[in-house]
């Protein structure tokens, strides 16, 4: 004879009745979700391929059936016992107080709403959602071109695909964050993100990598990278080897040196006098230039050149040559590198070395002859002064008394004879100012 059945599980009913009371049961009053109920569930987020886990929870039990049901109001467990054929959910716990289960290898096909009932007197009836979240199956970024030229604007695609939600993707250029533009396309439930970074890349960028980083719940620190490659024009420096500090003084020696760097790295390196051929005694060695005695003649201005495949460079040396009694340091010093484009402005003055003393010079001739200039101007405003007031003093009207008698006269003869200022009474002529 069979015992009793085992206390919290009901007795075994005939396999027909068993569909049709469980059909019974969820086809009970419904009650919505609200405040206030018996039931306490929570929402579950997962990610997909993890383990999801449901709890149906009584506050105040009083031994009533728990069971939970899937979207499909289909019943995954009834107390303890699991009608449903789906092995993936299993019970974590089991009391007269809760009912736990939990679900592996969710799916974006087991996102829905999840009810837990409880058959009381009224039958009560809650509901937990499960969101299921995919992380970006690749990421990927595109270059426009893989070799860039300093200056130049290039393109940068990163995309982030087949997401859930749609992520949000942001560009770093070594640690500066920059700002992308960016399109989102649907798939059915799955979000696909492209987004566009326009960059103009100087010299300073080549080696630094950019950076795509995406921003999704389901994946922390997801990101990939591509370092820049960008070339530029030789950039050039002369340094003074001798002599190492102090005048160029007539008769000593002068040795340059120059150096260049660039990317291709420069293939053609030569020295040139500005405004002037090179002397015949000076000798070039490669990237090197040496006068063993200097003399006046050797002052101006030295260039080094370098090219590259990219574009030409320069630097330049202002020799100015002292007496060899000079023992004043000249007021300025320092090489001078000029750009040759607006880009080179930063990398222009690259040199810390003596020069400029040449223009120096030019500024105190100029001096001089301002000063002679205005002395010059000054003697004739003094002058102009002075005749004019002479002038002023001497000026008026002037009469005489030759022609006195004469408007009397009956004709020209007789004024002729009667003139007071003939020649008779010539001695006696007066001039009168007035």
């Amino acid at each position: 004879m069979a015992g009793p059945a085992p206390r919290g599980r009901p007795a075994a009913a005939p396999p027909g009745l068993l569909p049709l009371l469980l059909l019974l049961l969820s086809a009970a009053a419904i009650i919505p979700r609200g405040d206030g109920q018996n039931l306490v569930t929570e929402d579950v987020t997962v990610v997909e391929g993890d383990v999801a886990t449901i709890s149906c929870r009584v506050k105040n039990s009083d031994d009533s059936v728990i069971q939970l049901l899937n979207p499909n109001r289909q019943t995954i467990y009834f107390r303890d016992f699991r009608p449903l054929k789906d092995s993936r959910f299993q019970l974590v716990n089991f009391s007269n107080s809760e009912l736990r289960v939990s679900l592996t290898n969710v799916s974006i096909s087991d996102e829905g709403r999840y009810f837990c009932q409880l058959y009381t007197d009224p039958p009560q009836e809650i509901y937990t959602t499960i969101t299921v979240l995919v992380p970006p199956r690749n990421l990927v970024i595109d270059i426009q071109k893989e070799i860039a030229v300093e200056g130049e604007e290039i393109e940068l695609n990163c995309t982030a695909m087949a997401s859930r939600p749609a992520t949000t993707i942001r560009w770093f250029k070594g640690n500066k964050e920059l700002t992308g533009k960016s399109e989102v396309e649907q798939w059915s439930d799955m979000y696909t993100v492209t987004s566009q970074l326009l960059l103009k890349v100087g010299r300073e960028d080549d080696g630094v990598p950019v950076i795509c980083l995406v921003d999704h719940p389901a994946v922390k620190d997801l990101q990939t990278q591509r370092y820049l490659e960008v070339m530029y024009k030789p950039q050039v420096r002369v340094s003074q080897n001798y002599p190492v500090q102090g005048l160029t003084r007539e008769g000593e020696p002068l040795e340059l040196t120059c150096a260049a760097f660039g990317k291709p790295q420069p293939t053609d390196m030569r020295w040139l006098r500005v405004d002037d051929e090179m002397p015949q005694h000076v000798v070039v060695s490669g990237s090197n230039l040496l006068i063993s005695n200097l003399n006046k003649t050797d002052n101006g201005t030295y260039r080094c050149e370098a090219s590259n495949a990219v574009g030409k460079s320069h630097a330049d040396y202002m020799l100015f040559v002292y007496d060899t009694t000079a023992t004043t340091e000249p007021a300025v010093h320092g090489f001078t590198q000029l750009p040759n484009s607006a880009e080179e402005l930063d990398y222009g003055d690259l040199s810390d070395s003596r020069a400029g003393e040449e223009g120096a010079i030019r500024s105190v001739d100029h001096a001089v002859v301002g000063g002679v200039v205005a002395v010059v101007v000054f003697a004739m405003l003094c002058l102009l002064i002075i005749l004019g007031r002479y002038f002023a003093r001497h000026k008026g009207t002037y009469f005489t008394h030759e022609a006195k008698g004469a408007d009397d006269a009956a004709d020209a003869d007789t004024a002729i004879i009667n003139a007071e200022g003939g020649q008779n009474n010539s001695e006696e002529k007066k001039e009168y100012f007035i």
